[in-house]
């Protein structure tokens, strides 16, 4: 047969060129993410592409933390961030680096931009410094600080860096083209004082680097050769080009830029997440309802899953979204032919055998995969009370109802057929058991040939059956009515958590947390990370059965 040729995306095909004609000849990138919150799935998208084409071509990729802005910066992030980028997989050189690290260097930087004439020392405030700029139609005009001699930019300077000045009164600034029409070259400011202790730097520093001027020489500084980032970065491009244009650097990186990851339906944005998370709606950053990358492997996602939802988005230019169900898609491919497959009953009802002999108890063998024959098989108990599912029965049924009701016979999932003799309810009139008989001829794989039933249920034996918290979620936003309210609120939806307290076969008592499961009927289940114990199970619901996405052929 003829090798399959896979489809390259735009990036791809930069490299390629750039590698023939020999503009690069060992490929590197980077993730450099801000240590001031946690990352969200859309950050996976970055994160695979980098690793994966430093993979592709032999090369090197770096986990390097932009951590230029001490005001939101914490360790917590940091050690969440390298946490998630080891969880998909992502191979990064073995230390992990930092751009604070390089502030010498930075400082050097400017002091050599002030030398060339090409940044001055501004003692406008940030607000004369947004008037002084223009808009999108009108130019802006120079600053009176402009034409500072670089003497006494190169004296300013210094004082800043040792403190002399307030914080905000003195600002360092490239100097380009207050004509320009990209607004980020007019001038942008490069420096500023700012008296913060730094998580990593300590108080070293009084004034820090600005982000579109310390980005590319990070990039540089560590021969990264594409320097991948998302769309809303294209504009800030010829700025990025006129720092290491302007700092010499003898092999400057190339910014690329590619279309950002939205998803339908979830929260990603870091203020919403915050104050979800200071109001008490949620769990923290890693509650499962979220999408950062933290909740989502506590939800029970995998990193095979991600890595697959990201394949399918795919690497373009264009904006757009991908349905949340896409994502639920990925996951349930991936646990099919993985997860065991148990009984377990959400909602559990008594089932009372009315014939079985009391005090007896048989076992029965099941399967542990149907889509894996070599996951064997295991042995579950059956004996006079079970626990099945409060909606597989119903006193007055609809058409086409074929679980229990009185007089209807079913099977029991591996065990019997069982008929509904009648059923109990409590003072509320909630039923509370459920009487049947059994007709010991159709004992599960007997080859009994004679009456058919139309309905088969799960069930749980009563007498080992593992209790446990299993927690139920439906998306965080109200899909019907979209994400935000008219004051600019999350519209929360109040059912994105239901918590029930479940009756689970025997053998889950075996799973340890992160381990997953298919309850049959009920949907792929994992034990949680955070909250379970040996004493006190709770699981997560991952995702249902059912799934409303295709994929296209």
């Amino acid at each position: 047969m003829p090798e399959e040729v896979k489809s390259k995306n735009f990036i791809e095909n930069i490299i390629d060129k750039d590698l023939e004609e020999g503009k690069v000849s060992k490929i590197v990138t980077r993730f450099p993410p801000e240590p001031n919150g946690y990352l969200h799935i859309g950050h996976a998208k970055s994160i695979l592409l980098n690793s994966g084409i430093a993979a592709e071509y032999g090369g090197q990729f770096n986990l390097r933390f932009d951590d230029t802005n001490p005001t939101k910066e914490k360790e917590e992030f940091v050690d969440s961030i390298i946490e998630d980028v080891k969880w998909l997989g992502a191979d990064f050189r073995g230390e992990v680096l930092y751009a604070s690290n390089y502030f010498d260097q930075m400082y050097e930087a400017a002091v050599k931009l002030i030398k060339k004439g090409k940044a001055y020392v501004d003692d406008l405030t940030a607000e004369e410094i947004r008037q002084y700029r223009g808009t999108l139609t009108e130019p802006g005009k120079n600053s009176p600080y402009r034409d500072r001699s670089v003497e006494e930019n190169l004296e300013l300077f210094e004082a800043m860096k040792d403190g002399q000045f307030e914080d905000g009164s003195k600002v360092l600034r490239a100097k380009i083209d207050m004509a320009s029409p990209n607004i980020n070259m007019r001038d942008p400011v490069i420096y500023r004082i700012a008296r913060m202790t730094h998580h990593n730097t300590g108080d070293k520093w009084l004034i820090y680097p600005m982000y579109d001027f310390a980005h590319p020489i990070e990039d540089a500084i560590e021969g990264v050769t594409h320097s991948l980032c998302t769309l809303e970065f294209e504009d800030h491009r010829p700025l990025y080009n006129w720092v290491v244009e302007e700092l010499e650097y003898p092999n400057p990186p190339q910014q690329i830029e590619f279309s950002k990851l939205y998803l339908t339906n979830v929260v990603t944005g870091k203020r919403y997440i915050k104050k979800l998370v200071e109001d008490g709606v949620v769990d923290g950053w890693d509650d499962p309802r979220l999408v950062s990358l933290a909740a989502l492997r506590r939800r029970g996602f995998t990193p095979e899953s991600i890595k697959s939802f990201m394949e399918l988005a795919g690497i373009s230019k264009s904006q757009g979204s991908c349905d949340y169900a896409m994502l639920e898609y990925c996951i349930r491919e991936d646990l099919k032919p993985k997860a065991p497959r148990y009984m377990g009953v959400l909602k559990p009802v008594k089932l009372i055998i009315d014939n079985y002999p009391e005090g007896q108890t048989e076992e029965f063998e099941i399967e542990n995969n149907s889509d894996d024959p070599e996951a064997g098989m295991r042995k579950i108990t059956f004996s006079r009370e079970l626990y099945i599912e409060a909606d597989d029965f119903m006193e007055e049924p609809p058409r086409k109802y074929f679980r229990l009701f009185p007089g209807n016979e079913v099977r029991l999932k591996g065990a019997y057929f069982v008929k509904c003799t009648g059923f109990e309810k409590d003072a509320e009139g909630n039923v509370t058991e459920v009487h049947c008989t059994y007709d010991p001829e159709t004992r599960s794989g007997s080859g009994f040939e004679g009456r058919k039933v139309k309905g088969t249920i799960h069930w749980v034996n009563a007498a080992d059956a593992i209790d446990a918290e299993v927690r139920l979620y439906e998306n965080l936003i109200d899909e019907e009515k979209g994400k935000l309210n008219e004051d600019g609120t999350l519209n929360f939806n109040p059912n994105s958590l239901e918590v029930v307290n479940a009756k689970l076969e025997a053998a889950s008592a075996e799973l340890k947390p992160g381990d997953h499961v298919q309850y049959i009927r009920n949907g792929y289940f994992v034990v949680d990370i955070k909250d379970s114990t040996a004493e006190k199970m709770v699981f997560n619901r991952v995702v249902g059965l059912k799934s409303s996405y295709k994929p296209a052929q």
